[in-house]
């Protein structure tokens, strides 16, 4: 009696599990088969891989809205102290300068971002008092040169556009690209002493230029901001009249280069200013 009892129980208990076994076994297996990708929904989705963002406009260094306006200027001069030809020129009294000066506005269009005018003015002087050429007595050539003057004012008109980077959280440093296209029109006057008469040799020049120049920039106070720029080239088209001291026609010259490479002589040293509405936004905006 006991012995069925408990065979009863153990049938109980064991009845369910033996139920889900059997319903399992009557479900088919899930068949897998690996996914063949083509060639072209490959590269379709290479194409697809989202662009990694670098965060560089994440700060703001100039706002949107914000309209700007400063000057540049340069300033270098050149003597005979000067001079590394010292082995093959002898008895050198030479002297020059060049002055820049560069006034510009523009408006920034975006965040960072800002389109612009640019007027320029240079002058460049130079005087060559004397100089001797030898070549050394093994090629028995010597040469001297005296009493020449050189110099040249050029107006400038161009159009740029500036973006910013800004390097810390605060917008108080950046550094800055720049392209511009400039027109400039240019008078050069080249004279010399030959036999106590002075003859002079007159040239208008036009030049078209697409430059390059990048730059450093800080804030000194909230919306007064320093910058440094360094000219590293471009394109440049130059078409040049020439004249005698008579002002007669004697010839011309078309000349064209592409050259990228550093300008001492096209480092400026400016300061700009930033104006917003102050009502709108705050009197203060950099911290």
């Amino acid at each position: 009696m006991k012995t069925k009892i408990f065979l009863i129980l153990l049938l109980v208990a064991v009845a369910p599990a033996l139920h889900a076994q059997s319903a399992d076994g009557d479900k088919p297996m899930p068949t897998t088969s690996p996914v063949v990708q083509s060639d072209s929904t490959a590269r379709k989705g290479k194409s697809r891989r989202p662009r990694i963002d670098r965060e560089i406009n994440k700060n703001q260094f100039a706002f949107k809205g914000e309209t700007i306006f400063g000057i540049t200027a340069s300033y270098g001069t050149i003597s005979s102290e000067d001079s590394d030809l010292g082995l093959i020129l002898d008895n050198i009294n030479l002297k020059g300068n060049i002055v820049t000066v560069k006034p510009f506005v523009g408006y920034m269009y975006r965040d960072n971002n800002c389109i612009g005018l640019r007027l320029g003015y240079t002058h460049m002087y130079g005087h060559l008092g004397n100089a001797t050429l030898n070549l050394g007595e093994a090629n028995d050539i010597e040469l001297t040169v005296s009493n020449m003057r050189y110099t040249n004012d050029n107006y400038s008109v161009g159009l740029y556009h500036r973006t910013y980077i800004p390097l810390d959280a605060k917008g108080r440093f950046g550094v800055f690209t720049e392209i511009e296209f400039i027109y400039s029109l240019g008078r050069m006057n080249f004279s010399y002493l030959s036999e106590d008469v002075w003859k002079t040799s007159l040239s208008n020049i036009y030049k078209f230029d697409f430059s390059f120049n990048p730059g450093l920039a800080v804030y000194i106070f909230p919306n007064i901001c320093g910058t440094i720029s360094f000219g590293l080239g471009g394109l440049r088209y130059t078409h040049t009249r020439q004249y005698d001291g008579d002002h007669n026609f004697t010839g011309k010259r078309n000349f064209s280069k592409m050259r990228f490479r550093l300008n001492i002589a096209d480092i400026n040293i400016g300061v700009t200013v930033h104006l917003w509405n102050k009502k709108k936004d705050g009197p203060i905006r950099r911290r």
